[in-house]
């Protein structure tokens, strides 16, 4: 479950999101993007990358780190948030998470 934050700027949106782990790559958690960040993500991403990835920055805590947001067709955009910030941030499964998120400048 997601509830959007706001829209810091115009390519940047602050959100909380519920990490989650998927059956299919277990090892792997993520958080969804509210549909409406998705939509603006897509929308200014311009053109798709592989598997219709978008390249992001995101903040978690006192993390940052780039990586891309995929689409899911049952979630929308769905971002994979790796084991060190998991382990560095205290997060578990379930938590909700105060993100930070942008189109990064390439």
């Amino acid at each position: 479950m997601t509830r959007p934050v706001g829209q810091v700027s115009d390519e940047t949106w602050a959100f909380e999101a519920e990490l989650w782990s998927s059956e299919s790559f277990a090892a792997w958690a993520f958080l969804t993007l509210p549909a409406e960040v998705g939509d603006d993500v897509r929308l200014r991403a311009g053109p798709p990358r592989g598997f219709g990835s978008v390249r992001v920055e995101v903040s978690v805590g006192g993390s940052t780190w780039r990586t891309s947001v995929f689409p899911d067709k049952a979630r929308g955009y769905v971002l994979p948030v790796k084991s060190a910030v998991r382990r560095s941030e205290g997060l578990e499964l379930g938590d909700r998470v105060a993100v930070r998120l942008s189109l990064p400048e390439e």
